[in-house]
């Protein structure tokens, strides 16, 4: 029997993978990624050796014919993203769907858990979030304002991801549609040197990002009180 390990990553700090994600890293045929540069990084830093196979978004039909294979031949592939926890926010999920419909019994899927950004930011964030919902990366156009509507009249938390050069966009958006006295939570560079959360309305964190536009870099996440 084949064996996909979902293997998260750390999401800036190499240091923050944990031992058990080493020792499947160390165990595996082979480790399905999404960037081989990235990855490669990881496993210098580990003295890791493997043969990697490109896996993400993008990736033709023969990539995943290649996984399916490795484990119908009864191999252990390691699944891993840039950072974080495969499947959350990432096509992961959409592997180990094909995986659990072709091969059936045929091959474990066991869950090597650790780093994810999601958990960090409501971890740091400090605002009510026993109830909250993810919305992973927010649509470029389609939909856009109707979903900032949506976040506004939400009843729980909202924790979503966005990219530097969205940032501003966004946060303008979150200001028209938030009331003035809505509390959100802007988290960057999560695990890094220069790590730091903005708590205050969309208005505050603007007038921040404009003061110090050199710091709109990197991945952001956003946690909107419920």
């Amino acid at each position: 029997m084949g064996t996909l390990s979902i293997v998260a990553t750390p999401i800036g700090n190499l240091g923050d993978i944990t031992l058990r994600a080493l020792e499947t890293l160390i165990g595996a045929d082979v480790i399905a990624c999404e960037d081989t540069r990235v990855t490669a990084k990881l496993l210098a830093r580990y003295a890791i050796q493997k043969p990697l196979v490109i896996y993400h978004a993008r990736s033709g039909r023969s990539n995943v014919k290649r996984v399916l294979a490795l484990l119908a031949e009864g191999k252990r592939v390691a699944l891993v993203t840039d950072a974080g926890t495969p499947g959350i926010s990432d096509p992961g999920s959409e592997l180990v769907a094909i995986v659990r419909e072709q091969l059936q019994d045929g091959v474990r899927i066991e869950a090597i858990p650790g780093p994810s950004a999601l958990a960090a930011a409501l971890s740091v964030a400090g605002l009510p979030t026993a109830a909250f919902v993810f919305l992973g990366f927010l649509p470029h156009k389609k939909g856009r304002q109707t979903l900032f509507k949506e976040i506004a009249a939400e009843k729980r938390a909202v924790v979503f991801y966005e990219s530097p050069h969205r940032l501003m966009k966004t946060l303008i958006s979150l200001a028209k549609a938030l009331p003035s006295s809505r509390t959100i939570a802007v988290c960057r560079e999560l695990t890094k040197i220069h790590e730091e959360v903005i708590i205050g309305t969309a208005d505050e964190a603007i007038s921040r990002f404009t003061e110090r536009a050199g710091d709109v870099r990197g991945e952001f996440v956003i946690v909107v009180a419920p």
